[in-house]
């Protein structure tokens, strides 16, 4: 009798591996290591395993412990996308035009802070924020700027917005039909996940139930109009900055995409036309094989509840795709350039992981803004692990590891323990609404430090091997005439468009906020008018209120 592991194999390779193989060659013939030596495509256990097939599978195919793609990185290496976006949209526009000259294969927008919470440039709330942490937008004109000379069906954008996502959105379709570029050819995501803005960010506007309204127009918009486009990436990132654990990362942001899809179909959508356009976002912090292994376990647990929860068919919505970003709370000003060699481990360790994109922190992002030669840097590293460290040309190549294993065990186990804790307090928002996910997140946050603290956790410059050494990093510093320059283009503007038109749209925009029509052909329609995003935002703020925090 032959072995069932090998009677799979065969399948595995006859369908799902040939399927990819004539889509996508395998980026080389032959992959090796550095003495010669011929990696298999794909490392198996001694016949017997059982748990192999129920537990870990083949690559391509559920639970995809091992990857969401056949050939993974052997077919095509993750999109190098560096987050980048500072002072004006031409300032930004320049970044991303070195970045991709430097070979980063997709653009990731950081927006500013008053963009983020729905503020114009010229708004009272907006004064000494502007370009600050990210790049300022307010009107189509900045994104027709912000985007200038860069071909929108050529390249995929990531925006990490989330309040006004479908507004930023809509500004971004305007934007592509300018350039004369169909919706359906647009690629990309926009972040759009409002609890763990709820939960750890803050840089929410409305109440919970207008926001999860917008959210699932997104998803509507995205699966009618832009089916290359992620209607929301749900984030685990904020929350791990938060201070919260590996498993809670998992758990907390798996509760969050269960609460998102939950709503959509509620909204009357069918789960297999809109589950295979969300994708996630997750840190990459410092325990190496952990961050390894909790990858791994949120993919089969993702598949999983899919499969179970809510009976997906079609194998697209089963599978996790995610954004991995190296953890900016690891960075640190004493001796930054130590970030570097932190921010290659967390990569690699993303790698291993099976990312599908990746952002690599800069060295001296504890202290400010990062310059452009940190930004090369953080570039190089993805560089180098994806060209030179071998890592790439086998897939999962630490699957089967015991310790891999146990940790992808563990972490799947216990994640899969608190998602049902917060089924049971009626789901993620209502959990949110008693505090609970947050106060978990704050104790272990506190725990964290005073591990720091009292020296149990060693961090290398801060409380070990320290130095008096002055500082050697010169931090970016902004001009202070960017804040003006913003409230001039504002003013002439607002002075050359017309101002019956924009009221009316206005008008018609409280409208259907008071409805249930769909909002995001109507944002198009505003941005085109050159209504602003503040304008947009203060007339929805009219309609539905603001969020008060517990």
């Amino acid at each position: 009798m032959s072995d069932p592991i090998d009677r799979r194999r065969k399948l595995w390779e006859s369908e799902t591996l040939a399927q990819a193989l004539n889509r996508k060659a395998e980026r080389k013939s032959t992959f090796k290591t550095s003495s010669g030596i011929e990696l298999p495509r794909l490392l198996l256990p001694s016949p017997g395993d059982d748990y192999y097939l129920d537990d870990l599978g083949f690559p391509g195919e559920y639970p995809y412990t091992r990857g969401v793609q056949a050939t993974m990185y052997r077919g095509q290496l993750w999109t190098m996308r560096q987050y980048a976006g500072y002072a004006s949209a031409a300032e930004t526009n320049q970044r991303f035009r070195y970045l991709l000259d430097q070979g980063q294969t997709g653009l990731s927008v950081a927006f500013d802070l008053p963009t983020q919470i729905g503020y114009d440039a010229d708004a009272p709330q907006a004064v000494g924020e502007v370009g600050k942490v990210g790049v300022s937008i307010s009107s189509l004109e900045d994104m027709a700027q912000l985007f200038e000379g860069i071909p929108l069906d050529k390249i995929s954008a990531s925006m990490t917005i989330n309040a006004p996502a479908s507004m930023l959105l809509a500004m971004y379709i305007a934007v592509a039909q300018r350039q004369g570029i169909p919706t359906q050819y647009l690629r990309g995501t926009v972040q759009n996940d409002i609890l763990k803005e709820y939960i750890a960010r803050g840089t929410y506007i409305f109440p919970p139930a207008p926001s999860m309204r917008l959210i699932t127009d997104t998803i509507l918009y995205c699966r009618d109009q832009l089916p290359r486009w992620n209607s929301i990436s749900i984030s685990g990132y904020h929350i791990r900055e938060a201070g919260a654990t590996a498993v809670q990362e998992i758990a907390f942001t798996l509760s969050n995409a269960i609460a998102y899809v939950r709503h959509a179909l509620e909204a009357g959508l069918e789960i297999d036309d809109f589950a295979p356009q969300l994708t996630f976002f997750f840190s990459a912090d410092n325990n190496f094989l952990e961050e390894i292994a909790k990858y791994r376990a949120a993919r089969r647990l993702w598949a999983k509840i899919m499969r179970h929860r809510f009976n997906a068919q079609n194998p697209k919505s089963l599978r996790m795709r995610f954004h991995a970003q190296t953890a900016g709370s690891s960075l640190t000003a004493q001796q930054p350039e130590n970030n570097i060699i932190r921010v290659a481990l967390q990569a690699l360790a993303a790698v291993l992981g099976g990312t599908q994109s990746l952002h690599t922190n800069s060295m001296d992002e504890a202290l400010g803004l990062p310059t452009q030669s940190a930004v090369q840097i953080a570039l190089r590293t993805q560089q180098i692990i994806a060209h030179e460290s071998g890592v790439t040309d086998s897939i999962d190549p630490l699957g089967g590891s015991y310790t891999i294993e146990y940790l992808t065990n563990e972490i799947e186990r216990k994640a899969q323990a608190l998602i049902a804790k917060i089924d049971d307090l009626g789901g993620s928002l209502a959990a949110i609404q008693n505090n609970f996910i947050q106060g978990e997140i704050q104790e272990s946050a506190y725990l964290a430090q005073l591990e720091v603290e009292n020296g149990e956790t060693a961090v290398v410059g801060v409380n070990i091997h320290t130095s008096e050494e002055p500082l050697k990093v010169s931090p970016l510093k902004l001009d202070p005439e960017i804040e003006r320059s913003q409230k001039r283009r504002l003013q002439a503007l607002r002075a050359n468009r017309d101002p019956r038109e924009v009221e009316s749209l206005l008008e018609q925009l409280t409208n259907i906020a008071q409805g249930d029509e769909n909002l995001i052909p109507h944002f198009v329609k505003c941005f085109k008018a050159d209504t602003t995003l503040g304008e947009i935002c203060d007339r929805l703020r009219l309609v539905w209120g603001e969020f008060e925090p517990p």
